[in-house]
């Protein structure tokens, strides 16, 4: 199978162009250059200089002569125009895919994106996910993560200061967490035996509470670590929020988000496949020295998750 992989050199994508490749698929990868394209290219992989997310480069062309595509859009975690960019991206996949010879297309959506309304980060996928339904010819496979086991690195120097986890999900709701390697592996296997569904959904991510996770954290360092619920309905922390981390849009959107979780309107179903990367081992072999690196690396400035869990 000939396929157009988008973010083929990102954490994601490179793991997934990997494995395709390795499968015997041909594989198109986006990317706005640089050596990590060059490693994909010595692979066997296509040169495709562009960037859904920016716009740049002549994207109408990426999907020609393909059979099918991964599609995912990049978190601009710092950027103000956190509402305008997943409508942007998604409306430049549906004019380049609409015309062109795809039948089958993986896309990376969320948590949540099933739901409308404002859910804070929830909502960009739901654009994502109805703009791309709109695609007529093209049997879509929507991957709803949850959120990544490594995206628990950025309370690496809050453990390592505090042997605390602070956060903004309450401590009673549980949330799915997935490796990224997992997900690439799951995404690799769905353009083996491609789907002939119009629609399906396919969920990936183990429930966890935070404080399970920050049990776990402790036991594999061998010392207590618990966890911090941050209330943001609390105008104490809006204000520290608001002059210290962020802007007030920013603050309304991540409101927004920890909201839909604690109300428990964005969850995951139960029928979920068992992936082969635990939380345990995850911790074991990856957060863990990640921690004890940062013990020994030396203060670093102070992010809002590093002071939410220094209260």
């Amino acid at each position: 199978m000939r396929i157009a992989v988008v973010g083929a050199t990102g954490r994601i994508g490179a793991r997934l162009t990997g494995n395709l490749l390795a499968k015997g698929h041909s594989v198109r990868a986006l990317s706005r250059g640089g050596p990590a394209l060059e490693a994909l290219v010595a692979k066997g992989a296509e040169r495709f200089l562009g960037s859904f997310d920016t716009g740049d480069g002549e994207l109408g062309r990426f999907f020609e002569d393909v059979d099918a595509a991964f599609l995912m859009v990049k978190t601009l975690w710092a950027a103000e125009d956190f509402h305008g960019h997943y409508p942007a991206v998604a409306l430049r996949f549906f004019d380049a895919l609409r015309d062109s010879p795809v039948k089958f297309a993986v896309s990376l959506s969320g948590m949540g994106s099933e739901l409308d309304g404002n859910t804070g980060h929830f909502q960009g996928f739901h654009i994502l996910d109805q703009i791309l339904n709109r695609l007529r010819d093209i049997n879509l496979v929507h991957l709803q993560a949850g959120w990544f086991m490594e995206d628990l690195s950025r309370w690496a120097d809050a453990i390592a200061q505090h042997d605390r986890i602070g956060f903004t999900l309450a401590p009673e709701v549980k949330a799915p967490w997935v490796s990224i390697h997992d997900l690439a592996d799951f995404a690799a296997k769905a353009f083996d035996t491609p789907t002939d569904e119009h629609r399906s959904v396919k969920q990936l991510g183990t429930d966890y509470t935070m404080s399970e996770i920050a049990t776990m954290i402790g036991r594999a360092l061998g010392r207590e670590v618990d966890y911090r619920f941050v209330d943001m309905r609390n105008r104490e922390v809006e204000s520290v929020f608001r002059e210290r981390f962020g802007t007030l849009d920013r603050w309304v959107y991540d409101k927004n988000t920890a909201a839909a979780l604690n109300d428990g309107r964005v969850k995951f179903h139960d029928d979920r496949p068992v992936l082969p990367t635990t939380m345990e081992g995850f911790i074991k072999d990856s957060l863990g020295p990640l921690i004890e690196k940062a013990r020994t690396g030396g203060a670093k400035p102070e992010s809002f998750l590093t002071w939410c869990s220094r209260g």
